[in-house]
């Protein structure tokens, strides 16, 4: 017993010293060879900078700022986006950061791994963001949220600053990187129609359809009158109308206020 049980204690001495170990060895993203560096960062979406996956950004901002990158994303792919937020020495308080991911139509993208919204003391010299996406699918639902091929845009930004630290320089190292999801299944499914499909113009008829000719003829003159007639409601027929009445009480007013001729 006192053998089986030094035994157990060894093993959980020898797995508690190693998981720190291990997770200090986990890899972290890199930088495509000869990528190069982003120095700027837009502030709208409309403005936001273009990157590449494995393509470094470094710049440098002011507290309060709101940065905007845009990257494409294709279907099959998971994305991993780190930043790194080196902060200003002569700081007051705590800040707290965050990092965001929209797709094409500006719909927020959860996040599945990464310290999204990390708050930094104020004794901290940096803080790290990260945000792994879901797998990026080849077709969804039309009300689903499901991440789909396109543009994805990356906010980071300050979320909780005393006043007194806004504008303090910082500078951004993020990187964004594409990941093997390991022991799952792509999605062997593919969109077959558009989300919206095109409007397809109908197709011009060259000639009107011919029209039998009527049974009553006679030396090749058609005896039916009824298509010389106006229809009941047109404005031929409203318009006699109208003028027979004006003209019939123009007489009987003229009747009435004509004076007999005196001698």
């Amino acid at each position: 017993m006192l053998t089986r049980s030094a035994t157990v204690a060894a093993l959980l001495a020898v797995g508690v010293a190693l998981a720190p170990g291990a997770a200090l060895a986990a890899p972290t993203p890199t930088p495509s060879p000869g990528a190069v560096t982003v120095t700027k960062a837009g502030t709208s979406y409309l403005s936001a900078t273009p990157v590449a996956a494995g393509q470094p950004v470094r710049v440098a901002a002011s507290t309060g700022e709101y940065l905007y990158w845009s990257f494409p994303a294709e279907a099959g792919e998971i994305h991993e986006i780190t930043a790194t937020v080196t902060l200003a020495q002569n700081r007051t308080g705590r800040s707290t950061w965050t990092v965001e991911v929209f797709d094409g139509l500006r719909r927020r993208q959860a996040c599945t791994a990464g310290a999204q919204t990390p708050t930094a003391d104020a004794s901290a010299r940096t803080v790290g963001l990260g945000c792994t996406l879901r797998r990026v699918r080849p077709w969804a639902e039309p009300w689903s949220g499901d991440p789909l091929p396109g543009t994805y845009y990356v906010r980071l930004a300050v979320v909780d600053v005393p006043e007194a630290d806004l504008g303090l320089p910082v500078d951004v190292d993020l990187l964004i990187s594409t990941v093997d999801d390991v022991g799952t299944s792509a999605d062997d499914g593919r969109l077959e129609k558009a989300l919206v499909p095109p409007t397809n113009a109908g197709a011009v008829l060259d000639a009107e359809p011919a029209v039998a000719p009527e049974d009553d003829e006679e030396d090749g003159w058609n005896l039916n009158l009824t298509g010389w007639l106006p229809e009941a409601g047109s404005r031929w027929i409203w318009t006699t109308a109208g003028g027979m009445l004006a003209a019939i009480a123009g007489v009987v007013g003229f009747a009435l206020t004509r004076r007999p001729a005196t001698r």
